[in-house]
This record gives C-alpha cells, sequence and structure tokens, in this order.
C-alpha cells in the first residue's frame, strides 16, 4: 500500500475513534468525578455525561452531534518518505469520514456562508507540523467542539503582573465562560512567545493525557493550583454548580520579549475528542491513544 493510502485509512479509522471513543484517561476522570461530586444537579448531569458515552460506543455513533473544527496534529520524522502526500490525503480522509461515520458537515466560507458539505475548505482540515528525527509519522486526529472554541482567550498582560496575574486571567476566564464550553473542561494555558504563538501552546497541552504530570515540578505545582482554585469557583458540571468545573489544567510555554507577557486560555469540553496513531517505515500502524480492535 502507498503511502498516501496507508495515512488515508489511518485518518478515517482515528477520526472514528475520536468521535465515538474517548481516550481512558478522560473517561476515567469523568467517571471519578462522577462518583466524587457532591452536588445533586451535576452529579445527575456527569451520570448522563457517563451513560453518553457507554452508548456512544454501544451503538458505534459519535459521541457528541458537534463534529467541530477538525485538526491533524503531526510528528514527522525527517527521513518518512512522503511528506508531501500527506496533506492531500488527509483531506480526503476528512471527507470519506464525513460520509462513513457520518459527521455533521462543519466548514463554512466565512464570507459567503456557503458550506461545503464534507468537512473541508480552505486550510480545513488545519494541519500543524512538527519535524523530528526518524523515519516514524505520528498522527493526531483532534476534532474540537464550537461552544469551547467560543470561549478561548487571549491577553497580553503587562510584564509586571507575573504568575499571579496569570492565575487571576485564567479565572476570570473561566467565569466568563461559564456553562458555555461544557464542564467539566479541559483547561490548557499557553504562555509566552507573542499572541499566537501562546494560543498555538495552549491548544497544544490539550493534547497532554489528563494522568500525565506535568514534567517541570514548578508547571506542576502551577497546574495543581489552578485546578484547585478553578474547581473553587463552583461552575460545576453543565454550569449548573458542582466541585468539578475542570477535569485537568494544563500548562505550556515559550521564552517571551522582555516587553510582553502573553497569556492564552484554551477550552475542551467534556468530550475531549482525541486519536493518536504511529505509522512505521515499514507501513505498519501502531494505535497510542485507542486499541486498534476498537476501530
Amino acid at each position: 500500500m502507498r503511502v498516501e493510502e496507508v495515512v488515508e485509512e489511518v485518518a478515517v479509522k482515528l477520526l472514528r475513534l475520536a468521535v465515538v471513543r474517548l481516550p481512558s484517561d478522560v473517561k476515567r476522570a469523568l467517571e471519578q468525578a462522577w462518583r466524587e461530586e457532591e452536588n445533586p444537579i451535576g452529579k445527575a448531569h456527569l451520570k448522563n455525561i457517563v451513560e453518553n458515552i457507554r452508548l456512544a460506543e454501544e451503538l458505534n455513533r459519535p459521541i457528541c452531534q458537534d463534529t467541530g473544527t477538525i485538526t491533524f496534529y503531526i510528528r514527522a520524522g525527517a527521513d518518512f518518505k512522503g511528506l508531501n502526500r500527506v496533506e492531500p490525503s488527509l483531506r480526503r480522509a476528512v471527507e470519506r469520514a464525513t460520509y462513513e461515520i457520518p459527521l455533521r458537515p462543519n466548514a463554512v466560507n466565512p464570507f459567503t456562508q456557503e458550506n461545503s458539505g464534507n468537512n473541508v475548505g480552505r486550510l480545513l482540515p488545519y494541519v500543524k507540523w512538527k519535524i523530528v528525527s526518524g523515519e516514524h509519522l505520528e498522527i493526531t486526529a483532534f476534532p474540537k467542539g464550537g461552544g469551547s472554541e467560543n470561549t478561548c482567550t487571549l491577553a497580553m498582560l503587562s510584564p509586571s503582573a507575573g504568575v499571579e496575574g496569570l492565575k487571576r486571567f485564567v479565572l476570570e476566564s473561566v467565569l466568563k465562560a461559564g456553562g458555555m464550553p461544557c464542564p467539566p473542561t479541559i483547561i490548557g494555558v499557553g504562555v509566552g512567545g507573542g499572541a499566537d504563538i501562546s494560543m498555538n501552546l495552549a491548544k497544544e497541552a490539550l493534547l497532554r493525557p489528563l494522568d500525565e504530570p506535568n514534567p517541570d515540578p514548578t508547571i506542576a505545582s502551577l497546574e495543581e493550583q489552578l485546578y484547585r482554585e478553578v474547581n473553587a469557583l463552583g461552575i460545576g458540571p453543565m454550569g449548573l454548580g458542582g466541585k468539578f468545573t475542570t477535569l485537568a489544567v494544563k500548562v505550556n510555554y515559550a521564552h517571551r520579549h522582555p516587553a510582553s507577557y502573553p497569556v492564552a486560555v484554551a477550552f475542551q469540553c467534556w468530550a475531549a475528542r482525541r486519536a493518536s496513531a504511529r505509522i512505521h517505515p515499514d507501513g505498519s500502524v501502531e494505535y497510542l491513544t485507542h486499541r486498534v480492535e476498537e476501530a
């Protein structure tokens, strides 16, 4: 099988896995939140969420009606053959997945309001590349819902604001978002670089498994502080009150200009859909976030 055919088949399977079966770390976090939630309304909503997850898997149907905006994150080995054929293959995969899964068509021209009907359009699916050493190709499918996307925020803080200013902005962003991003959310925080860099960092932070601690102890401590403080706000599941407004806070950073202190906050709804696979040089495929038999 040719490279473009392998990539297309893998991408279709990743999209199916992502929209039907949540990764195990997200499922475990939601089930734990359901067990531990004390607010009766919040607990009832978490019970419904857990049941929704079960039914999606049982019926092999998308867990949410909102396809979202489809992004592919690519970690490409510099020696992988056929990198120029990857993006066209991803576009074909999205078009196929729209009809085969099916997925609601979500690609709309912002000027004509015309819907392409197949989730493919200018710069959609969006592809984020990282070139690394080796001969492998890793693909992560990341369909991100519109409700959580609409609450993302960005601020150019004064450098004097420091970490306390960062924390204040995150909490203000959560309060402003309320129930719109369908909590309990996962919150990605991007710090440093420039305006575009910080938002990219925040979204990439959403890809980190919830049970994977930050390797930097200082940032791990900040993530834990933000997790506790966000949940102390009491917004709760679906914004109706409770202990669990977020399942995790993940922080990512870049060095910044001395005069700039950009901070971005990216929300992911409870339906934190992502699926990853690694394509080996011989064409074999290793699924990283799901068991392949689930496809």
